[in-house]
């Protein structure tokens, strides 16, 4: 069985850290037996969630489009960066539309019953636990089973090496782990 996992990192700047811990994920996950779609949230470029627009105009397409790339995949890994103790408004943004229901579609096709993984980088020392604690409390509110384990990657900037790896034996281990259980947890839930 093959399990499909969506990887995104909720920044949009080029240098991000975060997207960096997400290509690191995505190939743990690979490596795990996972089938890896990873997305920039730069590619899908939406106005900020408005229930006036939604009711006048239906989705923007970027919207759509990513919210049909969510409904493809089983899974979840969000590397999600920490802006002042909270997650980032673009991936808040990203979440809120892509959660709204369509004509024909189960309110929140793309969350309810879907598992995922969380994962930081920081300049600060705590990594970016205190978003991924809000992340966790929004995801599952809307039907995520998010994994008790997560990895928060403090000190980012030197974190990593010219090729984008972690350079921590212990965050690599980590990672391996944690992509490891989410696509054993997928799977047994799909089985």
């Amino acid at each position: 069985m093959t399990i499909r996992i969506l990887a995104l990192a909720g920044s949009t700047r080029a240098g991000s850290f975060n997207k960096k811990l997400c290509t690191a994920a995505g190939a743990a996950l690979r490596a795990a037996g996972g089938d890896v779609t990873q997305v920039d949230l730069r590619d899908y470029p939406m106005p900020l969630y408005d229930g006036d627009l939604e009711s006048s105009s239906g989705l923007p397409p970027q919207a759509k489009a990513l919210k049909d790339v969510f409904l493809a995949n089983d899974a979840l890994l969000i590397a999600s960066p920490e802006y002042n103790s909270g997650i980032s408004g673009v991936l808040k943004n990203a979440i809120d539309w892509v959660s709204r229901k369509a004509p024909g579609e189960t309110p929140l096709a793309c969350f309810n019953g879907k598992v995922a993984a969380l994962v930081s980088a920081s300049t600060g020392v705590l990594g970016g636990l205190r978003g991924l604690v809000m992340l966790r409390s929004i995801l599952g509110n809307i039907g995520v089973l998010v994994l008790p384990e997560q990895l928060t990657v403090s000190k980012a900037d030197g974190a990593f090496d010219e090729a984008g790896g972690l350079k921590d034996q212990a965050h690599q281990e980590r990672l391996r782990t944690i992509a490891a259980r989410l696509v054993e947890i997928t799977g047994k839930l799909r089985s």
